[in-house]
């Protein structure tokens, strides 16, 4: 499979960066980080150090849920470690590496509502913007993307996790 670089280490930097100022400057300050595992988890040690570096240090709660099939996102997402009570009363930012049907993103809000969290708002690498989708980000890096993309913390069945870009899979 070929893949061809959206955006570069440097660029996702900035990005962190500038969506850590605007978060923590935003109108709910998060007193709780919850991503999404597994695509979220190298975007979110990125966010969570420059939110400190903001002055926004907070612990961290995991959601592991499921919502992927290859490259297809489905309607039906699988629960695999889900919220504890260390949501309620909190403004919780949920953290994920892609929206794309955001099936994941409106379950996981769900979730920490359902846990009490007071409010929930969400921060994403890539929000492909879709039309259809059943969830948006409070907080995008980038936008607009309609191809699969891995890297980042995005996979390709397991692969890819690792690069320190975001590329399209041909």
């Amino acid at each position: 499979m070929r893949r061809t670089i959206l955006y570069s280490e440097e660029q996702i930097a900035a990005r962190v960066k500038a969506l850590a100022y605007d978060i923590a400057h935003g109108p709910v300050v998060p007193h709780v980080a919850v991503p999404i595992l597994v695509g979220a988890y190298v975007f979110a040690a990125d966010l969570l150090r420059a939110l400190a570096v903001e002055g926004i240090s907070i612990p961290t709660e995991f959601l592991w849920l499921r919502s992927y099939v290859g490259h297809e996102s489905t309607k039906n997402v699988k629960i695999l470690i889900g919220p504890n009570e260390n949501l309620r009363g909190k403004n919780v930012l949920v953290i994920d590496g892609v929206l794309d049907g955001g099936h994941t993103m409106k379950k996981a809000r769900e979730l920490a509502l359902e846990y009490g969290a007071t409010s929930v708002i969400s921060a994403v690498v890539v929000d492909k913007l879709r039309s259809d989708a059943t969830a948006k980000a409070d907080y995008a890096c980038f936008t607009g993307t309609s191809e699969f993309i891995v890297g980042y913390g995005m996979d390709d069945s397991g692969n890819h996790r690792a690069l320190p870009y975001i590329a399209k899979c041909e």
